[in-house]
């Protein structure tokens, strides 16, 4: 693969689902921040990771990287608002334009090396690489009024995730695009999809969950005393 691999995890949320401040929570007695970043720091194929934290945050983040003996951590940079500000943010930090840039949420912390490197390898040819799940549950688009307006089809649909891999330009410029034009997203790649870009899909994992609610913890949990459970990939 050209360039190296530079990971941009953003962890600057507010927690207001959760309760508190997840990025920190500790989940079998590390926080859940340092499952990530150690996750991360263990696939080869990544150069460095810059976490993106509140200024508030920041410190505790470099404390806790020492503390697990977390490389490849080298900075930190500011969060903001939204998470498409964070992102943005960690990007001005890469610096090398030949880079390929994996962006990975701070708080999915069961991700391993086989999924870093299936992502990565799926960028060969495109313009984005992302893994993604069928989702298990009938989905219902609604209309403005919260009733139902359509069922999509489920097997045309998949529940994406992280990590997301992109050429450095290409993020970029599909990030100052949106900015030009005021457009959000939470999702790094529906931006280099509104810019034209090709992404593609590759299989994900049931086991790479989100820390979104405190029942999450408790399936994480579960995730990592069972070692084998939720290794099932699918797309």
């Amino acid at each position: 693969m050209a360039g190296r691999v530079v990971a941009v995890v953003p962890a600057a949320g507010a927690g207001v689902r959760f309760g508190a401040n997840k990025t920190f929570v500790r989940l079998l007695g590390k926080p859940v921040l340092a499952w990530t970043l150690g996750a991360l720091a263990a696939s080869g194929e990544v150069s460095e990771i810059i976490p993106v934290l509140r200024e508030e945050d920041m410190e505790a983040c470099l404390s806790l990287v020492e503390e697990h003996g977390i490389p490849k951590v080298r900075r930190v940079a500011p969060g903001g608002a939204e998470r498409q500000d964070s992102v943005l943010s960690g990007l001005k930090l890469v610096g090398d334009e030949d880079s390929v840039v994996l962006v990975h949420d701070g708080v999915r912390p069961l991700l391993d090396a086989v999924l870093v490197s299936n992502v990565l390898k799926g960028l060969e040819g495109f313009d984005g690489s992302v893994c993604a799940v069928a989702p298990k549950d009938t989905i219902k688009e609604l209309a403005q009024d919260g009733t139902a307006r359509s069922t999509p089809p489920r097997e045309l649909l998949v529940a994406v995730q992280t990590p997301q891999a992109f050429g450095f330009r290409t993020l970029m410029e599909a990030y100052r695009k949106a900015a030009a034009e005021g457009y959000r997203s939470t999702d790094d790649s529906a931006l280099v999809e509104r810019a034209g870009g090709r992404i593609n899909v590759v299989e994900g994992t049931y086991r790479n969950i989100k820390i979104t609610t405190p029942e999450d913890m408790l399936v994480a949990e579960l995730f990592l005393n069972n070692p084998a459970a939720g290794c099932d990939t699918c797309c």
